[in-house]
């Protein structure tokens, strides 16, 4: 039997405030989460949901110098929008802190002292990778090479995005340092390190046996660094940015960002209230940590060593870690721009929090990547909020608008049938299964029964057809009317964990504020007489021009990643001085152009090129109208052999430079050269 526990601590990974945040980080992490909170709240149970901004690390220190700021300018910034962000789409922490707070420097500065009092840390010298240009150390992403695992030669210090295997920058092969792309050297440096290999004994009997129930992928990623050995990890880095290490000696040293972190939950709910000690030091707490499986090796081995180093704190009870979520087949790279933003989806979407919502968690990454496109977006916003949760909701409240003036009506204890009595029970039986799922993080499927409630309720009411009996038996309408706004009434409080804003538009048109889950398939939420309100929109079709916007937007942003990752080809076999000077290329002036008939690609072009005007055809018009090209100076080359192209002779090429992407662009001289005049 589970243990009944008196409150909960619920933490999200921290998000680094380096960028904003995408639809990667709700699926896999805050959505659940906020799902997870919300249904205990309903429940009335002790719940705190920390989270805030990650303000350390070497991507933080990276991007600003690429920008020419300070660090304290970028997580400032950052913070703001991802903060902004996260209260406009509803996810509801009870605080969103950050790492570069006091609270913050003095938690994590005591627990390292704790720790380095007790002798849990090993202190060890050893040769690190250096820029002696830069005078740097290289930590984690400073340095970039090739993956030892898979051959990506963009990988980091730290981990290779292309495997997802967590490196040492001194595994890369051909490193070269992030800041001057200079091959580095290797110099002695101290740091400290925490020693996992003492705790994987603890560790393996506290995961592998006594935690059975993690999820597959937790608990076989926990698995497979147990086979491999546990290795000494290092608590500091050589850096200027992030909580000093406080031990004499140390100065140029800061804690590094995974020992820094997961301190960040403990340090935001010291900030969130005085009683702090019984969210993280009391046994009848459950700590229950929502990540990535990216995360995975730091909240489940890394974590609770130092929890279990320090002596004093609650392990994680759970650490439910999604997959990775895709964009439209590919990826989603923040370094590629290859995603879709948060708080630009909100300007682009605005009041369309739910339907986000919705799709994410429909199609979360629970047990293996998925795949998020614009198409099933607007597939399950049309097909299933629109069609099954709006449509009941609308026939419900229209219906009692127009039957009863509003009024709920007082039902016919000899009008009960068959129908209204399984209705209850499905709803019952469903709602089971939704407090199943939750509990056990299956939020998908649980967001499938909630919806499974609605679509029992259009069923019920199509077979029970009201508008045609309101004429013949009004007696039974009474009864089916009743049974609908109840069911209404709990689909108000079914969806409050999924569709927050939605549910309290139910419960605006049914004119009630309660939220309590306990209530949900009862038959008495909406007395007789209760005057609900007029009905409003639930949700709005999304159309296809809609969707279009945001697949261009993400067709440009590839076509700017391709331009800007292009190699440029080799160069061909040398040729002889003779050869190119049998090349005659003049400066030439475009008089006349237009798009040749029955053709995709080419102009017809007549340019002046100083000895004579001549036709050439050209393939540009992909790229060019022809009336936006007219009196445009090119280069042409005029003694190439005449061919005919579609029945035109082309007298001529004229010189035009490739991108990365196919586009092409005319080669002209940056000021006005007579017509005639010879390149060389």
């Amino acid at each position: 039997m589970s243990k009944e526990f008196k409150r909960y601590t619920v933490t999200a990974a921290l998000p680094y405030a380096n960028g904003p945040v995408h639809i990667g980080h709700l699926a896999g992490v805050y959505i659940p989460a906020d799902i997870y909170v919300r249904y205990l709240r309903l429940q009335k149970k002790d719940v705190i949901y920390v989270c805030g901004s990650d303000e350390h690390g070497v991507p933080i220190t990276l991007k600003a110098q690429k920008e020419g700021v300070t660090p304290k300018d970028i997580v400032d910034r950052y913070n703001k929008i991802i903060k902004d962000s996260f209260k406009e789409f509803g996810i509801s922490f009870d605080i969103y802190s950050r790492t570069s707070s006091k609270t913050h420097a003095k938690t994590s500065s005591e627990f390292f002292t704790n720790l380095y009092e007790k002798g849990e840390f090993i202190e060890k010298t050893s040769n690190q990778l250096y820029d002696k240009e830069a005078n740097q150390y290289l930590a984690d992403r400073y340095i970039t090479g090739t993956c030892p695992h898979c051959g990506n030669e963009k990988a980091y210090g730290d981990q290779c995005e292309a495997c997802g295997t967590s490196l040492n920058a001194t595994d890369l092969i051909n490193p070269k340092s992030a800041i001057t792309g200079n091959a580095p050297t290797l110099k002695e440096t101290k740091h400290w390190f925490l020693p996992l290999d003492k705790y994987q004994p603890f560790l393996e009997k506290w995961i592998l046996e006594e935690h059975k129930e993690w999820k597959p992928n937790v608990y076989g990623q926990c698995k497979s660094w147990f086979d491999m050995g546990l290795q000494p990890r290092a608590v500091s880095r050589d850096l200027d940015w992030g909580v000093p290490v406080p031990v004499k000696g140390a100065e140029g040293k800061v804690l590094y960002v995974w020992f820094d972190a997961p301190i960040g939950y403990i340090s935001a709910t010291k900030d969130l209230t005085p009683d702090w000690e019984k969210y993280w030091k009391d046994e009848d707490t459950k700590l229950i940590h929502f990540i990535g499986k990216d995360n995975i090796v730091f909240h489940c081995i890394v974590f609770p060593s130092m929890l279990k180093a320090e002596g004093s704190y609650i392990l994680p009870d759970n650490v439910p870690a999604n997959e990775f979520l895709n964009l439209e087949g590919d990826k989603i790279s923040t370094s590629r721009n290859w995603a879709v933003w948060l708080h630009e989806y909100l300007k682009d979407f605005p009041n369309k929090q739910d339907v986000l919502r919705y799709t994410l968690t429909a199609n979360a990454p629970e047990t293996k990547d998925n795949d998020f496109t614009w198409k099933d977006f607007q597939d399950r916003n049309n097909n299933e909020l629109v069609a099954i949760l709006g449509n009941f909701i609308n026939r419900v409240v229209v219906l009692t608008n127009k039957y009863y003036a509003g009024e709920v009506p007082e039902p016919e204890p000899q009008e009960f049938r068959a129908a209204d009595r399984e209705l209850k029970e499905q709803v019952s039986e469903l709602k089971e299964t939704i407090d199943k799922n939750i509990e056990t993080y299956h939020f998908r499927e649980a967001l499938k029964n909630a919806m499974n409630i609605a679509r029992l309720g259009n069923k019920y009411l199509a077979d029970s057809e009201p508008w045609k009996q309101i004429k013949t038996n009004p007696e039974r309408v009474k009864n089916i009317m009743y049974m609908t706004l109840q069911l209404s009434a709990s689909l108000s409080q079914v969806f409050e964990p999924f569709l927050p804003f939605t549910a309290k538009k139910i419960r605006d048109m049914l004119n009630i504020s309660e939220t309590d889950w306990s209530i949900i398939g009862e038959c008495n939420l909406l007395k007789q007489g209760h005057l609900i309100n007029k009905p409003t929109l639930l949700f709005s079709k999304i159309e296809d021009i809609e969707v279009e916007a945001q697949v261009n937007k993400l067709l440009e942003t590839k076509k700017a990643n391709e331009i800007e990752q292009a190699v440029a080809k080799p160069q061909k076999e040398n040729i002889v001085f003779d050869d190119f000077t049998k090349l005659d290329i003049r400066v030439g002036t475009i008089t006349e152009a237009e798009k040749l008939a029955k053709t995709k690609k080419l102009l017809k072009i007549t340019v002046d090129t100083g000895i004579d005007v001549r036709t050439v055809v050209s393939g540009i018009a992909e790229y060019y109208k022809p009336e936006d090209i007219i009196g445009k100076q090119v280069s042409i080359l005029v003694n190439l052999e005449p061919r005919k192209l579609k029945g035109v002779e082309s007298q001529g090429m004229i010189l035009m430079a490739e991108n990365a992407d196919g586009s092409l662009a005319f080669m002209s001289p940056e000021k006005t050269i007579i017509n005639g005049g010879e390149i060389k």
